[in-house]
């Protein structure tokens, strides 16, 4: 008996861990639980910096305050230095090319090209101080910018073609006594500014998510959310979580809406089902670009061109430059609604000693499809440029774009596409074939931000319609309300009319022979 009881407790017991376990977990707050109560709470300031000696100094360089700083903080230097903030290049695995190193130091993206030769202004949203050159020493612990992503002051602020140093008249020891987490401002600074100003690049990061409501961002929305960015781009070891995929290729450190929202947010189960295959981006961001313009065109075969010798601009009602001697021709636009893809996490990028194949050249192809499992629809912004490239040897070329002097052979100065383009492939020690000539680009940029009200997310027949859906340019589904398929559609109609008959003969036959057996009565 004893042996038998023993059995059964040795049997039951792992059920009951098990179901303890579950009940546990299933009474624990969810992650966006845990966020929404944090909103509710005042933030807890950790140490006081005011109080620390080795910041009660005047700092006569930026460097300094590094230093004050990894003088406490032990090690946190060698975790930053293995960032992609930090190196601007990470080892990624790509389709048919194996492991290579991608990052900003080498990508060819269709805004300012490359920063190869002008990474003395490039580098002002490096986290680095003197990033001038490719010859930069990353190993060099003290040019780490450690208030570039944690001033909580408000007052730092990086010089303009300075190679990353920060201005020079600002109190680096009052900074540097008032310091946090990072904000919303800290990564703005750089994010929102990407591509030469404010909302050129991406479309849904821009400065009016500072102080936006929640027609524009439900998360960020001081009526809404009022999040941060890194209470959803969490860091650990000062790896941020996210990806993005101008520069990246692999389906790692990404970050999900069912991170906090679950993969069933919903409560009719009809949308649920929706978010096998299509993101929750895609009908929470209707629109993009909402308060400032994105760039969605840039010319650069426009370029060089100059009034009595010297460079000139125009710009629209919005002070955005439609053209710019130094850069070309420009398109901006509001209120958009993003281009839809199909994204499985993954990406290939074309590289510079990459041949071109096809016109228009895509720089970052999104891998997926409707067969691919892990592949949802994702709303984007299609960047579309014309830039050069050398027709003989059909590859894309890099261009030296800044310099601080004239004489260098840098476009911005010298206004001359051959001696540019010449400077650049010298400096990566590339060959060039003399000529260069222009070609039309697409890089894709996906649309994670600027998340509507509920209220106003996408409606059903925006998608299900016959003409002019959002879903139109999505060919490899059947999409109901929108594809005609003559075969599909009759045998629905002889359903409708088998089922019709077999409702109305199953009704007769019971009325009959109900009126029958009330005869027989």
């Amino acid at each position: 008996m004893k042996k038998t009881i023993g059995l059964i407790l040795i049997f039951l017991l792992p059920l009951l861990v098990g179901y303890l376990m579950l009940v546990k977990e299933a009474n624990a707050p969810s992650k966006l639980q845990q966020l929404k109560e944090s909103r509710l709470q005042k933030e807890k300031p950790g140490a006081d910096h005011s109080h620390f000696s080795q910041l009660q100094v005047k700092f006569k360089r930026p460097q300094d305050v590094t230093l004050a700083c990894i003088s406490c903080h032990n090690e946190r230097h060698t975790e930053v230095m293995n960032t992609v903030h930090w190196r601007w290049l990470r080892d990624e695995y790509m389709e048919g090319k194996g492991i290579v190193s991608l990052g900003k130091r080498n990508i060819l993206n269709n805004f300012c090209v490359s920063i190869s030769g002008s990474e003395g202004s490039c580098s002002r949203c490096h986290i680095g101080y003197g990033y001038d050159s490719k010859d930069f020493d990353f190993t060099k612990e003290e040019n780490i910018d450690c208030l570039a992503c944690h001033d909580n002051s408000g007052k730092y602020e990086k010089e303009v073609e300075a190679a990353g140093y920060p201005k020079k008249d600002l109190d680096l020891a009052y900074i540097s006594q008032h310091i946090g987490l990072p904000k919303k401002e800290n990564c703005g600074s750089c994010h929102f500014e990407g591509g030469g100003g404010n909302n050129t690049k991406h479309g849904d990061l821009e400065t009016a998510l500072l102080t936006s409501d929640r027609d524009v961002d439900v998360h960020m929305a001081a009526n809404g959310g009022n999040m941060e960015c890194i209470d959803c781009h969490e860091a650990k070891n000062h790896v941020i979580k996210g990806r993005l995929y101008s520069s990246s290729s692999t389906d790692k450190n990404r970050l999900y809406c069912e991170d906090c929202h679950t993969k069933v947010p919903h409560k009719d189960n009809i949308i649920n089902e929706h978010t096998a295959k299509v993101a929750c981006q895609t009908c929470h961001i209707p629109t993009y670009a909402k308060v400032n313009k994105t760039k969605t065109f840039w010319d650069w075969s426009k370029a060089t061109k100059l009034k009595n010798g010297e460079p000139y601009h125009i710009d629209d009602e919005d002070g955005n430059h439609t053209y710019l001697s130094e850069k070309g021709e420009f398109k901006w636009e509001r209120n958009l609604e993003p281009e839809y893809v199909w994204f499985n996490g993954t990406a290939t990028h074309h590289l510079i000693e990459d041949t071109i194949k096809e016109i228009p050249l895509v720089l970052n192809p999104l891998g997926g499809n409707y067969k691919d499992l892990k592949a949802k629809i994702y709303p984007t912004k299609i960047m579309r440029t014309i830039k050069p490239y050398d027709p003989v040897q059909k590859k894309l070329v890099s261009f030296k774009l800044w310099d601080k002097e004239k004489g260098n052979n840098s476009l911005w100065k010298d206004f001359n596409w051959g001696k540019a383009i010449d400077s650049g492939m010298k400096y990566l020690n590339l060959p060039w074939s003399g000529q260069y000539d222009f070609v039309e680009t697409q890089s894709y940029w996906l649309t994670n931000h600027m998340v509507a009200p509920k209220e106003k997310t996408v409606k059903c027949n925006e998608c299900h319609t016959r003409s002019n859906g959002r879903l139109e340019n999505i060919k490899d589904l059947y999409l109901p309300g929108r594809d005609f398929n003559p075969a599909i559609d009759r045998l629905g109609i002889a359903l409708i009319i088998l089922t019709f008959f077999g409702v109305t003969t199953h009704s007769a036959i019971r009325i009959y022979y109900s009126n029958k057996n009330k005869g027989q009565n």
